[in-house]
């Protein structure tokens, strides 16, 4: 799907707990200053103003009709059908809103909603990691080719998106990709996110340091302690992105054994992937044992770090070989390695989200 050359326009939003950020995307492109508004989460009759008032502003600023409006809002939601439920961070959303419905009656256009994780994982399969991907072993003369993207978002939560063959993976109950519910390693009667997130970071911190998790810091200063360039503890600051990493890399382990695809990281804390990446990598390059004491490893793929340079070159190289075709004198290429990759998104969260938005709702008005 080549968006960057679509000159349809579609109108988008960010929308946060305390402000809304409108905007409109024209080939993978900002056509628009964004408008931000405060969101007025506290009365739904004035939180459902200030979209329709924000939509309208963007409309004034286009030279020419949009043909859809498509956003990332947060869930619980019935997202096919425009239809949130109880939010945390939107109190005022209680018992159902047809906030799409809505939208679509006040301007005459389709309406598409997902949650960030879904729009982030799309637009990194759309124009970013996986196009990056595909070419990188495309210029280094290799064969293999991927489908499929996990989309991973680490900041206030845990998130994900999954794509495969180009079709956003929605679910039946609009669920699919709900990861930040999967088991915590290290906390069995836990869900994954309480070790996988920012305060996950502050309270693992805190604790190894001896203080107060209320003293806690933000991830950034404890990546910088760890760095040595900030005054702390160093060992606690380390041990933070280390638990996470394996919590993280427990979780990725499942997904990709069901998946089978490239993963890429996002999110505000991405931006310390080289405290996460080392235990994050060695639990998904771990093993298993069975009753009889044999070893196996836990993964079929082998998996590969596109930050590292000897890594890239390991994986667009694989193990391709010549071999015959039984009863013939011809040979074929084969490469018997099973792989996939994680990386950094080449985007940033933000603008893959956008991006996300802008194809979900093209392909789905060319399906129509």
């Amino acid at each position: 799907m080549k968006t960057e050359s679509d000159n349809r326009i579609v109108m988008t939003l960010d929308a946060g707990g305390t402000n809304f950020v409108f905007s409109a995307i024209q080939g993978n492109q900002e056509i628009v200053k964004p408008i931000t508004l405060p969101s007025n989460a506290h009365d739904l009759d004035l939180c459902l103003a200030t979209l329709t008032d924000g939509f309208q502003q963007v409309r004034n600023e286009l030279s020419q009709k949009p043909v859809a409006i498509s956003f990332a809002f947060p869930g619980p939601a019935d997202y096919p059908n425009g239809i949130i439920g109880d939010l945390g961070n939107l109190p005022s959303f209680r018992g159902g809103v047809a906030l799409g419905p809505m939208l679509q009656e006040q301007f005459d256009l389709p309406v598409f909603i997902n949650n960030d994780g879904d729009l982030f994982a799309y637009g990194e399969a759309i124009a970013g990691f996986l196009p990056f991907v595909n070419e990188l072993l495309e210029t280094n003369g290799s064969p293999k080719r991927f489908k499929n993207l996990i989309g991973i978002t680490l900041g206030t939560g845990f998130g994900a998106g999954v794509v495969r063959d180009g079709e956003l993976l929605i679910g039946d109950n609009s669920g699919a990709g709900e990861v930040w519910l999967m088991r915590n390693k290290l906390y069995p009667v836990m869900n994954a996110e309480e070790s996988i997130s920012i305060r996950a970071i502050q309270r693992v911190y805190a604790k190894e340091a001896g203080i107060d998790v209320d003293e806690s810091l933000t991830p950034k200063d404890i990546f910088d302690i760890s760095k040595g360039n900030k005054p702390g503890d160093k060992k606690a600051a380390s041990e933070a992105f280390s638990q996470m990493g394996e919590v993280l890399g427990d979780a990725l382990s499942h997904l990709v054994t069901l998946i089978d695809g490239v993963i890429v990281i996002g999110g505000g804390v991405a931006g310390a992937h080289s405290l996460i990446f080392p235990s994050m990598l060695e639990e998904m390059r771990g093993s298993y044992k069975n009753f009889k004491g044999e070893v196996f490893n836990r993964l079929v793929q082998q998996i590969f770090n596109l930050e590292e340079e000897h890594d890239v070159r390991e994986f667009v190289k694989g193990a391709s070989k010549e071999i015959t075709v039984p009863g013939s004198n011809k040979s074929i290429m084969y490469d018997p390695m099973a792989r996939t990759c994680v990386g950094v998104s080449k985007l940033g969260a933000s603008k893959a989200i956008s991006i996300g938005a802008y194809a979900f709702a093209l392909n789905a008005l060319d399906k129509q």
